[in-house]
């Protein structure tokens, strides 16, 4: 469910920039944009628990460590992206 939610984040963050370069609102998108970049984070935290739940070690030993840096990158990203259309004016 986490990449669902991050692909469409990242999808809303684009839509959020392009309707912003053609002088559009588009507070909608950056609301979607963030909410489902946090969305993102508690589902894939989520997932987490569900393996610390099952004993799954493994998969948290494979997957945590690559992934915990992209989310950190991403929501980063994420709030920068967004922050440009609120800050800047045309």
């Amino acid at each position: 469910m986490w990449i669902f939610f991050g692909f469409s984040a990242i999808l809303t963050a684009i839509l959020n920039l392009t309707w912003w370069f053609l002088g559009r609102e588009a507070k909608y998108f950056r609301f979607l944009s963030l909410s489902l970049t946090a969305l993102t984070v508690c589902s894939f935290y989520a997932q987490a628990a569900s393996w610390t739940e099952h004993e799954d070690w493994s998969a948290l030993m494979d997957v945590l460590p690559g992934v915990s840096v992209w989310l950190w990158f991403l929501t980063i990203a994420s709030i920068f992206i967004n922050a440009i259309t609120l800050l800047k004016k045309k």
